[in-house]
């Protein structure tokens, strides 16, 4: 049972990756693999990537969607079962060697439809998975990692869909997905009565159940997404004007957008796009064998 080539797809780097260098996704053979529909309620989406570096080392920063995610890893890796919670920063890994990883992007009610822990027990980590952990999320990701690299979204859609039958999602988790939906989808979607009025549901409830499955509320979710967007858009050749930036995505100004941008990412809309017109050109000033990061690490 190989993974039907319909379902995969590269990800390309004009996309919403959460990839703060996107050219990198090219040099990882970056890729998506569409989950099962039933599984919607579970998991958004699943990724994998491979890397032969020889002797480069590249620090690599992520500005990820405000989710849970599991990953199987193979090769020059620092656990092989992971759990990375929701990130409040840019988040920073250095890959070395060679490698690979496949990942299920959780939705917000998937963990604890999937594991014992809380989203406040991997909040801000990268957590590698243990029986003594959590026996159940063990239990899946040794599963998957006993699969063959080609074989796991299919792998994956069974056991997700065997685990969603023996533990159904929450209605805060539910009502989590439907809030991340509406303001993935509408960018300028403000929190209070706007979402209110987009969910049927109240401030409170919203609030609740946004805690409870991804640790925060919802104006930090409606900025990290728009953050993530701003990254998307900052990425791009010819890269808009922060002022242009801060106006799509419904900033009040460019200086908010800065701030917000600056306490995320630790660097300012104008210092990323500039890092990453050095890092396209080829008679950049070298830096020896390491690829720079294009942040500062916190």
């Amino acid at each position: 049972m190989n993974t039907d080539p319909d379902r995969t797809r590269p990800i390309e780097p004009a996309e919403r990756s959460g990839v703060v260098v996107p050219a990198n996704l090219v040099r990882y053979a970056a890729r998506w693999a569409t989950p099962a529909a039933d599984l919607s309620a579970v998991v958004d989406a699943y990724w994998s990537v491979a890397w032969d570096l020889g002797d480069d080392v590249v620090e690599q920063r992520i500005l990820t969607m405000p989710a849970v995610t599991l990953s199987v890893e193979e090769g020059e890796v620092p656990a092989p079962l992971v759990v990375t919670g929701v990130h409040r920063h840019a988040w920073q890994r250095t890959i070395t060697g060679r490698g690979r990883v496949f990942a299920v992007r959780l939705r917000p009610a998937g963990l604890a439809v999937l594991a014992d822990l809380t989203c406040a027990d991997v909040a801000d980590s990268t957590v590698p998975v243990s029986r003594s952990l959590d026996t159940r999320l063990f239990g899946l990701l040794d599963e998957l990692a006993r699969t063959p690299h080609n074989q796991r979204p299919e792998r994956a859609d069974e056991l997700l869909r065997a685990r969603l039958a023996e533990r159904a999602p929450s209605r805060a988790g539910l009502l989590a997905n439907e809030v991340l939906d509406v303001l993935t989808a509408g960018l300028h979607t403000r929190t209070g009565r706007p979402l209110t009025e987009a969910t049927g549901r109240s401030e409170r409830a919203i609030q609740r159940a946004l805690r409870s499955t991804l640790g925060q509320g919802p104006k930090w979710v409606s900025r990290w997404v728009r953050l993530q967007e701003a990254t998307r858009l900052l990425s791009q050749h010819p890269a808009p004007a922060p002022a242009d930036v801060a106006h799509e995505l419904g900033y009040s100004d460019q200086a908010h957008l800065t701030n917000d941008f600056r306490d995320a990412v630790g660097t300012t809309p104008a210092a990323y796009v500039e890092t990453l017109r050095r890092l396209a050109t080829p008679d950049a000033p070298a830096t020896g064998r390491t690829r720079p990061a294009p942040v500062r690490t916190r």
